[in-house]
């Protein structure tokens, strides 16, 4: 139950809701009858409200038990990148098997040991202990962005672990500052790097997967970006 939620939630965010029994079975790799079946009990619980032909959205019960797992997840991501080694790309599957089997003390100690982070290592922000719901992001989609768009990487996609290699090699991690500097009709986006002006082009796919943000301070404070 705590998955589908999660998965709800997750969509949720990403696109509104309500969210499609489709969508929810894309996410998770279901059938939609057995998704179908899952909602169905997830309604009867108060967890979710469904509206025919339309999909599922979460209550405020729902939306918490989600909350606290998606806390569980990106806490254990944090964890595992920060004190185990484990590098970005390989900490969705490890955080996605042990978020259901910790202990409130547990996630206490590893909130503790990292000293209360509000980000993951992708960027997606960390629910607070008493689990709030978390603001509406301000950032967009890098695919959204036109030539001279000058941006600061906020989030990056974590369920795709080529892509997340694909985009540590390139060196686009959150903090990063881009200029785009060609958007090719067929939706490949080119990006210039800080450092000695590395350029980058991006798949569309990627580039949809990136959220941005202008950098703080306008023109004059991004100028050199890609020639510092």
């Amino acid at each position: 139950m705590e998955d589908y939620l999660k998965a709800i939630y997750t969509l949720q965010t990403e696109q509104g809701p309500p969210v499609a029994t489709s969508d929810v079975a894309s996410a998770l790799g279901k059938t939609p009858p057995t998704v179908t079946s899952m909602l169905t009990k997830l309604e009867e619980r108060g967890l979710i409200i469904r509206e025919k032909y339309k999909g599922a959205e979460l209550t405020a019960e729902g939306e918490t038990v989600a909350l606290e797992v998606v806390r569980h997840h990106r806490l254990l991501e944090a964890y595992l990148t920060e004190h185990l080694d484990y590098d970005w790309s390989e900490v969705h599957d490890e955080a996605d098997a042990l978020e259901h089997h910790i202990s409130e003390e547990f996630e206490r100690r590893v909130a503790e040991a990292l000293d209360d982070p509000e980000v993951d290592p992708h960027g997606d922000p960390i629910p607070s202990a008493d689990l709030e719901p978390l603001e509406e992001e301000a950032a967009s989609r890098l695919s959204q962005h036109a030539v001279g768009d000058r941006l600061v990487v906020t989030r990056v996609r974590d369920r795709d672990q080529s892509e997340l290699d694909y985009l540590s090699e390139a060196g686009i991690t959150p903090g990063t500052r881009i200029e785009v500097i060609d958007v090719a009709p067929f939706g490949m986006v080119t990006v210039r790097l800080p450092g000695e002006g590395r350029e980058q082009s991006l798949p569309e796919g990627v580039a949809e997967s990136i959220r941005v943000e202008p950098v703080d301070g306008g023109t004059d404070a991004v100028g050199e970006v890609g020639r510092t």
